[in-house]
């Protein structure tokens, strides 16, 4: 019996000591209580889109720095090895030296000499080479006139704004979405403690009538009427605990982090409400750092400098070039006998084009006509601007003016249903009545809630058309 006793107690200490050691493990995990600012600092530091735009900007530039080592001098070093199959014939015109020498023989007998050298040379050629050819050597080569290469480095240096430009409005993109998901989780936070409030109310006041049933002074209708009230807002408290847990995995998935980590906020939507004056007055109208505007400002300088380089099609190109080379020739075993020559050649290569089929004059009309076109388009693009910031900042004021009356209309619902209360209580007032004056309470909250948030996503839709996000300001949060 003891030794039973001995191993119960031991195994119950084996089950309850993970259980503790978990148990320590989840009370240790601290929840992480972030801010705004701090979300947006962290997405900028571990969101992989802004990683892909910033390895863009090295890559661009790796192609500037090709396209500079195309201005060096190349060297190369070849090596040739030829064996003759074959050897080429050449064949001599004896009749060319007849007459030379100053032959004293008759005429017949040089005529005969003639024909029988003529015949021997038609049928014995004299073969020419040797078996075996050996080559190497340096080569080298310098541009000394380029112009196109050198009206492609500038060519590069816009790709590579062009790229830093894109990887400005991909964090600027970034900090809209995670203040979107922000605001988001902020709103289904504050909703779910209205709707909660709701049916705690809602329940208070089914156990006030489930007791008073119970000793005779409610009835049944009383009882049934307050239990289907607290049921119909259980489907509104799951959906807001739904709403705050799919805003919270979306913030966690812009910020690169693991879903299981805790967060939680650190304001609430109605503490914006204190700044939302001074902000609104101090609206900015200029679109001068809108990223799609400077990218196409970018877009056309990229196109210039190819208008640019299609006209110096037209320039002459001058080379320098150098040759350092070893050729050896044998007859018979291959790798026998071979004896190096070295010889060199230092040159200038000079090139005129001259006509090419009429090719570069068209490529110059089409690089003209893409840069008119980027001018059109920049005027219909700044229009459009100009008109969109314009209707942001209207839905900003009109979300204004909506907080302050929700906000006004908070505190009236707010004071009816005190009264109400106190009625009820008294019972001047039925159960209807101090429904209807919770139900009103509810739904203005909400609607203020709403306007706040519209209000913050308003500001920070502006925020991203006129691309004036304060990026450096995160940067430093960061470090």
């Amino acid at each position: 019996m003891k030794f039973q006793s001995l191993g119960a107690t031991l195994l119950s200490f084996a089950i309850a000591v993970p259980a503790y050691v978990s148990a320590q493990e989840t009370a240790n995990v601290d929840t992480l209580a972030l801010s705004l600012d701090q979300c947006i600092a962290i997405a900028l530091d571990d969101n992989p889109a802004i990683k892909i735009a910033d390895m863009e900007i090295e890559r661009v530039d790796y192609s500037k720095k090709e396209i500079i080592g195309q201005l060096l001098p190349s060297i190369s070093f070849d090596a040739t090895y030829s064996r003759t199959v074959e050897k080429q014939v050449a064949y001599m015109n004896m009749s060319a030296f007849k007459g030379l020498g100053g032959s004293s023989s008759s005429g017949s007998e040089s005529s005969d000499e003639s024909t029988t050298t003529s015949k021997s040379s038609g049928n014995n050629g004299i073969k020419m080479g040797l078996d075996n050819s050996y080559a190497m050597g340096f080569t080298a080569a310098m541009p000394i006139i380029a112009p196109q290469l050198w009206k492609t480095l500038s060519l590069s240096d816009t790709q590579i704004l062009q790229n830093v430009e894109a990887a400005r409005k991909s964090r600027i993109d970034l900090i809209n979405q995670v203040k979107a998901a922000y605001y988001g989780l902020l709103l289904a936070e504050d909703s779910y403690k209205v709707i909660l409030e709701s049916f705690e109310n809602a329940k208070f006041n089914h156990d006030v009538y489930l007791k008073k049933y119970q000793v005779g002074t409610a009835s049944e209708y009383d009882v049934l009427r307050s239990s289907v009230t607290m049921k119909n807002i259980e489907p509104e408290l799951s959906q807001a605990e739904i709403a705050i847990k799919q805003a919270r995995l979306q913030l966690m998935i812009l910020m690169g982090m693991e879903a299981s980590v805790p967060v939680k906020t650190t304001t609430k939507l109605s503490d914006y409400e204190e700044t939302m004056y001074d902000n609104t007055l101090s609206l900015s109208r200029s679109i001068a750092d809108n990223s799609d505007l400077r990218m196409l400002d970018l877009q056309t300088k990229s196109l210039k400098d190819a208008l640019s380089i299609q006209k110096m099609a037209w320039f002459p190109t001058l080379a320098l070039t150098a040759n350092y080379n070893w050729t050896s020739s044998t007859n018979g075993t291959p790798f026998k006998h071979i004896n190096w020559n070295p010889y060199s050649v230092v040159g200038l290569t000079l090139s005129i084009p001259i006509f090419q089929g009429g090719q570069r004059y068209t490529r110059i009309k089409q690089a003209s006509i893409q840069v008119q076109e980027m001018k059109w388009q920049r005027e219909n693009l700044e229009r459009t601007l100009k008109m969109q910031v314009d209707v942001a900042i209207d839905n900003i004021q009109m979300n204004v003016k909506q907080i302050a009356s929700t906000s006004e209309s908070v505190k009236q619902a707010d004071k009816a249903h005190q009264i109400m209360t106190k009625s009820f209580e008294i019972g001047a007032a039925s159960y209807l009545d101090l429904r209807d004056s919770e139900l009103a309470l509810t739904r203005a909250r909400l609607a203020y809630y709403q306007s706040i948030y519209n209000y913050l996503i308003a500001n920070s839709n502006l925020e991203l058309l006129l691309g004036n996000a304060d990026i450096e300001k995160y940067s430093n949060l960061n470090k």
